[in-house]
C-alpha cells in the first residue's frame, strides 16, 4: 500500500524496512529518489526507484545464473576429455610429479645445464653456483654443442650430457665447443645432419642450434625409443630448416 504526498509522489511500498534497504542501495549507488514528505519514522524513496532497483537484481540475478552455468558446462567438458579421470583438477597432483621425477632420475638420462655462459644471455631462469666440474669425474662428462666433430650415436647411461645453457634469441658461435676445450672436456653434436636432410626455405636458413627444451625432447625421446629419426622429429622443429627424408617425398 502507497500513501501519496506533496506533488504526487510515491515514498512507501510493502514494508518501511523494504523501502529502508532500497534506499540504502540507492545511496552507495548515488542514484538519486524522488522524494515527498514522507512524514514521522518514514524512509523516502518513491515507487519508480523501487521498481527499477527489482528490475536491476533481476538482471544480476539471470547474469549470475548464466555464469554458473556456464562453469558448470566448462567442468562437465573438462571431465569428458581423455585422461581427465587421473587428473585433480587438470594439474598433475604434487605427489604424483615427485614420484615421476625421483624416477627419471634413476632410469632416464643423466642431463645436466651449463649456465656459466649466464653473462652472454638474458636472465630469464634461477641459476646455482655449484659447477658440474665439481659434482661429476672429467671422463664422464660428455658437452653437447652443435659445432663438435663428434658424432652423438648412442645415450651411455653411465656419462653425464651437458648442455651449454643459452636461454636466448641471439646465437654465439662456437661459444660451448670453445668452452668445452678450455675444460678438456669431451664433446659430441646431436646426428642432425646424419639423419635429417636440409629443406628449401625462403631465408635459405639451416640451422643445428637447438633451445635447451628441444635438445630435452630429443634426448628423452631416443633413451625411450631408441631411435634417431624419432626424437630428432621430436625436438627439431620445421624453422630450423631440417627434416626427415622421408618427409619430403
Amino acid at each position: 500500500m502507497a500513501d501519496a504526498g506533496a506533488g504526487g509522489g510515491c515514498w512507501s511500498l510493502e514494508s518501511d524496512g523494504e523501502a529502508a534497504v532500497a534506499c540504502e542501495a540507492l545511496r552507495l549507488l548515488q542514484i538519486e529518489p524522488s522524494v515527498t514528505d514522507p512524514g514521522p519514522g518514514r524512509t523516502e524513496c518513491s515507487r519508480n526507484v523501487l521498481r527499477k532497483r527489482r528490475r536491476w537484481e533481476r538482471v544480476l540475478a539471470a547474469r549470475r545464473r548464466k555464469r554458473r552455468q556456464e562453469r558448470e558446462g566448462s567442468r562437465a567438458r573438462r571431465a569428458e576429455r581423455p585422461g581427465a579421470a587421473g587428473r585433480a583438477g587438470g594439474r598433475v597432483p604434487a605427489a604424483l610429479a615427485k614420484e615421476r621425477l625421483l624416477g627419471a632420475r634413476t632410469s632416464g638420462p643423466r642431463l645436466c645445464v651449463d649456465l656459466g655462459v649466464a653473462d652472454r644471455m638474458t636472465q630469464k631462469m634461477d641459476t646455482t653456483q655449484e659447477s658440474y666440474l665439481d659434482l661429476f669425474p672429467l671422463d664422464v662428462i660428455v658437452y653437447l654443442t652443435p659445432d663438435s666433430e663428434n658424432v652423438l650415436e648412442d645415450i651411455d647411461p653411465n656419462k653425464v650430457y651437458i648442455l651449454g645453457g643459452l636461454v636466448d634469441e641471439s646465437i654465439h658461435k662456437k661459444l660451448t665447443l670453445q668452452r668445452a676445450q678450455e675444460q678438456s672436456l669431451q664433446t659430441a653434436r646431436l646426428p642432425i645432419r646424419e639423419y635429417m636432410v636440409k629443406t628449401v626455405n625462403t631465408k635459405n636458413y639451416h640451422s643445428e642450434t637447438l633451445a635447451i627444451n628441444q635438445v630435452f625432447d630429443i634426448l628423452s625421446t631416443y633413451y625411450e625409443t631408441r631411435s634417431w629419426p624419432a626424437a630428432l622429429k621430436a625436438g627439431v622443429s620445421a624453422g630450423k630448416g631440417y627434416v626427415l627424408p622421408d618427409a619430403v617425398k
